[in-house]
């Protein structure tokens, strides 16, 4: 259960296994890394959204990756015949599955990840990335009427404080824009990763009102 997830929505999270990318700071790093599922698992998720309808507004299907899984759409439609809004995670590596879910009606919300300038991607995804695909997904984004967000978790050694005026510039429409705040879980995918301070967070946000007001902290306390 979640009241942080999906704006203006009281909601429950469903995490899918498994990702095409592999970010150092990554916090769910046992859905990477070892991505298991049992036949009954749908059944009982399904169930638990039906003994909850009436009591929470929507559904926020997260991951890993969840446009890796090939039946997700069969998995919304039930979702949405429950009434529940859906948010959908994405990194933006995949815009023509993003653009053919988008297309079938069963999302309502999106919040997709900018992780980094694009000719630094490829640090922040833990990966060989071409760009291209990630922009691609924005362009996606921006067409398709579906409300959504960016956001970009912020860490120390892989981004620095001047990349937020870059990434901000490439964003388009004026969606809201989250420079999150980075946690250790203590399940990460790398060692080494830290947070910025305050001061330094605040500095990210002030570059990144250069060229998007609609830019907020999220995550810090």
């Amino acid at each position: 259960m979640t009241l942080l997830d999906y704006p203006t929505k009281t909601a429950c999270t469903v995490f899918t296994g498994g990702c095409n990318l592999r970010c150092p700071f990554c916090h769910n790093a046992d859905l990477v890394r070892h991505p298991m599922a049992s036949a009954s698992m749908e059944t009982e998720v399904l169930a638990y959204l039906e003994k909850r309808q009436g009591l929470i507004d929507g559904v926020c299907v997260t991951g890993g990756e969840p446009l890796l899984q090939h039946d997700l759409a069969a998995f919304l439609t039930r979702v949405k015949a429950m009434g529940y809004a859906v948010k959908l995670d994405t990194n933006g590596r995949l815009p023509s599955r993003l653009q053919a879910i988008l297309q079938t009606g069963l999302v309502d919300y999106v919040a997709m990840d900018l992780k980094h300038i694009p000719e630094r991607y490829a640090e922040a995804v833990g990966c060989d990335a071409d760009p291209a695909p990630f922009l691609e997904s924005l362009r996606v984004l921006s067409e398709s009427g579906i409300a959504y967000e960016l956001r970009t978790t912020a860490v120390r050694g892989i981004h620095r404080v001047e990349d937020f005026e870059e990434m901000a510039g490439l964003i388009p429409q004026n969606p809201p824009y989250f420079i999150q705040c980075f946690k250790d879980s203590g399940n990460l995918l790398a060692q080494g990763c830290s947070a910025f301070s305050e001061a330094e967070m605040q500095e990210c946000l002030r570059n990144a009102k250069k060229h998007h007001q609609n830019t907020y902290i999220r995550g810090l306390d």
